[in-house]
């Protein structure tokens, strides 16, 4: 209150002390090299001076640390991956305005910052608000509730000073076992009612503001970024500040030793979504990429498939009615619509197109490349004609390469981080003269061994498989024609296979045994294992999830005759 001048970067006057006793503006966060001044020796007494005595001591005790919670931490990582997916081309609001918002909401509604803390709950059913100190006293470290946009005013958090030092006073006895303050109570709280946030969690949000703004990336493709290390996840917590401790406890919360999985991040991102209380996500019409004409394209052309199959795709997508906008916008908490894998739903479309016009039965396909291998003798104009058995030929020999060569990598990744961790104080020491032992064994092997430093790593692509039309090899399919297979019949061109065999007679409850049908590869033609496993590999995903999609649009492709012959055979007429 003594203290009248005014801030020479903002020009307000809105002081307030750091721990350290120093005049920060609170505006602008600017520090002065002005400390307040204590006359009366009987002032130290005061609850003021005791609060920054206590800090002093702290950081020493730390060896240089801070106070950090544990949603500081997930937000730094959040941090990384919105910069990382902004280098690699997403719109730029999507972290200063989508993901943050949803951060911020996602605090609120788990009471851990912006709120008041309800005076029922006690530290033991502890949901960590920011300390008040975080925001007035230590502006030279910024809170971390800021790092998201700094525009923000600070008295946007609202928190509760005593709910903070009791806190502090929890850790200080758990500060062996964990370098954030609230690390062993975070393990230790029981939050089934709340979502908890986790690793896996980060890339849901940030698969949940991807699909806010319609960004032509697929959930598959996000977390093949993800595998191959173009967005933060595995190790992310290297890039933490020094002052950010991290062990104990804290390494089993931020330290990942398995690769992301598609089914669990996108439960989760739905989950949030309803916890976050969401509206409607902006429509996907026929001109977003997300919809499946567009995906069935790029799918198309990656799997080296005929051009003219996309024309077939888009009768199948509009026959059935997944290409409408309330069948593929997400509505968060509408439990009578169903979850959307969108790349997963173009797949199967593919793959239920291809059992349209080839049958995949082990016999029918084989007979038809037959019949094309003999016109391509004589075809003298046009395109070639499409040949199933030199297409699986080709895409089997690439496929195989490529699998062997993702087996390699993943096998050959080294989990440990080049960031020593230790899980407690005493062994710190040992693990950093140990660490240092084994790098320098690997320098002196590699001296003996000339190894060759690894390349670095590719730009991301969104294509796996690559086909050049300008190969003389005939390796691309892409401009092969389909008319061999096709019939004109009352002005359309129809399939000249009349059968068609189903997956599944009927689907299961998939809220009780987590799929519509069960797939086991043996009772399956190869054919359209092979197929399957093709989308498998490009979208990193089990074939069985495929298998589920092609089932559910069997049924609405089938639904009328379905009821008449469900109970005599699956194979049908078309």
């Amino acid at each position: 209150r003594d203290f009248n001048e005014r801030c020479a970067q903002c020009s307000e006057v809105n002081w307030g002390l750091t721990d350290g006793g120093r005049f920060y503006c609170r505006s602008c966060h600017n520090v002065t090299e002005r400390t307040r001044e204590v006359v009366n020796t009987d002032f130290i007494t005061n609850s003021r001076v005791q609060t920054i005595s206590k800090g002093l001591r702290k950081q020493e005790k730390n060896d240089g640390g801070c106070e950090w919670y544990i949603c500081e931490g997930f937000q730094l990582v959040l941090k990384k991956q919105a910069e990382a997916l902004e280098a690699l081309g997403v719109c730029p609001q999507m972290k200063d305005e989508i993901l943050c918002n949803f951060w911020r909401c996602y605090l609120q509604k788990s009471k851990q910052a912006y709120c008041q803390r309800p005076a029922r709950e006690t530290v033991k059913a502890l949901s960590v608000c920011e300390s008040s100190t975080d925001v007035e006293s230590d502006p030279e470290r910024p809170s971390l509730l800021h790092l998201l946009s700094l525009s923000e005013s600070e008295g946007d958090v609202q928190t509760d000073c005593s709910f903070a030092s009791s806190v502090s006073k929890v850790s200080e006895s758990a500060s062996v076992y964990s370098g954030s303050v609230d690390g062993s109570l975070y393990l230790m709280k029981n939050q089934k009612e709340k979502l908890r946030m986790t690793m896996p969690m980060t890339l849901s949000f940030c698969y949940m503001a991807l699909l806010w703004l319609r960004e032509p990336i697929t959930l598959s493709e996000f977390l093949r970024f993800v595998v191959e290390g173009h967005i933060p996840y595995l190790n992310v917590f290297q890039h933490f500040p020094e002052k950010m401790k991290l062990c104990g406890l804290d390494l089993k919360i931020f330290c990942v030793e398995s690769w992301p999985v598609y089914e669990e991040v996108f439960k989760q991102m739905h989950e949030l979504a309803v916890f976050l209380d969401l509206p409607r996500f902006p429509d996907i019409t026929d001109s977003c990429f997300l919809h499946p004409d567009m995906l069935c394209m790029k799918y198309l052309m990656e799997a080296n498939l005929p051009d003219e199959l996309h024309n077939w795709t888009c009768r199948v997508v509009k026959k059935i009615g997944i290409g409408e906008v309330d069948f593929l916008t997400l509505m968060p908490g509408n439990k009578s619509t169903r979850k959307v894998k969108y790349d997963v739903l173009a797949a199967a479309v593919i793959v239920v197109v291809l059992k349209l016009l080839f049958l995949l039965d082990d016999h029918y396909e084989w007979l038809l490349s037959e019949l094309a291998e003999e016109r391509n003798k004589n075809n003298t104009e046009g395109g070639p004609y499409f040949e199933f058995k030199k297409w699986y030929e080709v895409v089997k020999h690439s496929l195989d390469v490529e699998q062997k060569k993702l087996e390699e990598e993943r096998a050959k990744y080294l989990w440990r981080c080049e960031k020593p961790l230790f899980y407690s104080v005493k062994n710190k020491s040992k693990v950093l003269k140990r660490r240092q032992m084994v790098v320098n064994l690997q320098n002196q092997f590699g001296k003996l061994s000339d190894s060759v430093r690894r390349a670095e790593k590719p730009n991301p692509s969104s294509f796996q498989l690559s086909w050049s039309e300008e190969n003389t090899d005939g390796s691309c399919f892409h401009g092969h024609s389909l008319k061999g297979i096709l019939q004109e019949k009352c002005g359309f061109l129809t399939a000249m296979n009349p059968d068609y065999w189903l997956c599944t007679i009927k689907l299961c409850n998939e809220k009780l045994c987590g799929h519509l049908a069960h797939y086991r590869e043996v009772e399956f033609p190869q054919s359209y294992h092979f197929v399957l496993g093709l989308f498998s590999f490009l979208l990193r995903i089990q074939p069985s999830y495929i298998h589920d999609e092609v089932c559910m649009i069997e049924h609405k492709l089938f639904s009328k005759k379905l009821c008449k012959k469900r109970k005599y055979k699956t194979v049908i007429r078309k």
